[in-house]
């Protein structure tokens, strides 16, 4: 029988349902409690009308109902939507107009945002959505069927779900993530790391993306494991749940991992527990793997790279990699996947040259929803991704570069403005740096960067954050202007947001 992800969750009921798969606050959930709701979730579903293949969409925060919805809808081989419950009028216009959703989940409030009041204004501009339920009415949404329906007939290449993306830097695209392809990420993972059953994750990435879907969600359920998820990160909730929940596995985006360390609390808790500390989604400085190794230095420190276009992780640290290693490259291909480096015209690179990644694997997506030209231009013949990155290959291992929409030309120069950041992290003092090109008369682009100092009482230097540039990096790459702020934008899904960063050009004084 074919390994849908409806499947998955039932296999560990019927293995194990009585193990507790998800901690959330106060609450436990059992692999055969989800299993049940996501059956009663189908029920409600197919009463309002949905058959296999039309889309519903998910905007909520991380919950057990989020992940009741989602089983359930995949059951009867409808495809989700997943979105950030942030998002607002221009993201919600195109999604769920462009997807054709026909029925929304959403929270009730967003911060300070009434969603029923928001919804109750916009209702207007997404005509095909027949409904929206609110999570404060969504048990009265179960409740209401009762009716055993059948799984749908779904297969590894039936689409799951459909993650939007590039939203910061252009026209959203919906990657279409099939079952196969999201089993077959999470799976080359599990065996990287050794997961097992009897590990504990922590899942701090929003559920609405690859990293905290895949990686975490699905990854603890490959192996059998248990998952403690919070609803939104804390850096003081993510230190304290690794001594009191004895969690084994912790992944995070390189901007938590710091948080995280600079908690007071995290130089005094037990951290014994932790046998693997993963960063990904982003570069991994070196500063800050120095700083992860020191504190948690029996777990074993881990890059992961991924992608929603390969429905989540592709590349990451060898087992045997070293500390050293594991600061300078991403690491290798996982199990199942293969890795090149190639230039502008698709042509292999010699190893120690730049290039573009491309990927191929069996967690491709099935290019993206209705659009064919795009599709195209990221799905290449043959199975590969191009992921728009650019890496250096050393050996089997691939060194992050940079993003190619990143790069600036300064003088004459390529600039990646990761390498930049990397050095700056690396000062005493500084916590995060982001980089990007500003347009100069003279040079044609300039590296403008903006660093957070560690202790927001300190004030740092810049003329000594210059002088620490100049002896580690040549002329070209050290910034021309430099900026020292409180804190950096960030995305959803708690990266540096650079696409804030050059809608703020005009408005930042140069320094």
């Amino acid at each position: 029988m074919t390994r849908t992800l409806a499947t998955l969750l039932d296999d560990n009921a019927r293995q194990a349902g009585g193990k507790v798969f998800l901690r959330t606050g106060d609450s436990a959930t059992t692999y055969g409690d989800l299993s049940a709701r996501s059956r009663r979730v189908a029920a409600a579903l197919h009463a309002r009308g949905l058959r296999a293949g039309d889309r519903v969409a998910i905007a909520a925060p991380n919950r057990v109902e989020w992940l009741e919805f989602f089983f359930g809808a995949v059951r009867l081989g409808l495809i989700v939507v997943t979105l950030n419950v942030r998002y607002r009028e221009t993201e919600l216009d195109h999604m769920l107009n462009q997807s054709g959703t026909r029925l929304v989940l959403t929270a009730r409030h967003a911060g300070e945002t009434d969603l029923r009041a928001f919804y109750a204004g916009f209702r207007h501009r997404i005509p095909a959505v027949e409904v929206v339920v609110f999570l404060d009415g969504y048990a009265e949404f179960v409740s209401g069927a009762t009716e055993d329906v059948p799984d749908a007939d779904t297969g590894a290449d039936t689409p799951a779900v459909i993650l939007y993306t590039s939203g910061t830097t252009g026209v959203p695209k919906g990657a279409v993530l099939t079952h196969g392809g999201l089993i077959a990420s999470t799976s080359a993972q599990v065996e990287r790391v050794a997961m097992t059953a009897e590990d504990v994750l922590l899942g701090l990435l929003p559920l609405n993306h690859v990293g905290g879907l895949t990686c975490n969600i699905l990854a603890a359920m490959v192996a059998g494991a248990a998952v403690v998820m919070p609803s939104a990160f804390s850096p003081g909730g993510a230190v304290a749940a690794i001594a009191e929940q004895r969690l084994t596995i912790v992944g995070g985006v390189p901007t938590m991992w710091a948080l995280m360390l600079a908690e007071p609390a995290c130089a005094e808790i037990d951290v014994s527990s932790l046998r693997v500390a993963i960063v990904g989604g982003s570069n991994a400085e070196p500063a800050l793997c120095d700083a992860i190794a020191a504190r948690f230095p029996g777990a074993r420190l881990t890059n992961l790279y991924g992608m929603s276009e390969l429905s989540g992780a592709a590349i990451m640290s060898a087992p045997t990699d070293t500390p050293e290693v594991v600061a300078r490259t991403l690491g290798t291909a996982l199990p199942g996947f293969e890795a090149r480096v190639v230039d502008p015209g698709g042509e292999p690179v010699e190893s120690g040259v730049d290039g573009q990644l491309q990927v191929r694997g069996p967690s491709a997506a099935a290019g993206y929803w209705d659009m064919p030209a795009e599709t195209a231009e990221a799905f290449l013949p043959g199975g590969w991704v191009a992921t728009g990155d650019i890496v250096t290959a050393d050996g089997g291992h691939l060194a992050f570069r940079g993003r190619s929409k990143e790069m600036y030309l300064q003088g004459g120069y390529n600039v990646y403005p990761v390498e930049i950041e990397n050095v700056l992290t690396g000062f005493p003092g500084i916590a995060m740096a982001a980089g990007i090109g500003v347009p100069d008369p003279v040079l044609g682009e300039i590296g403008r960067y903006y660093v957070v100092p560690r202790d927001p009482a300190a004030e740092l230097d810049q003329e000594e954050i210059l002088a620490y540039c100049r002896e580690r990096l040549a002329g070209y790459k050290v910034p021309r202007q430099l900026l020292i702020v409180a804190e950096l934008p960030m995305t959803p899904a708690g990266k540096i947001a650079k696409a804030v960063l050059r809608e703020r050009i005009s408005q930042d004084p140069a320094t």
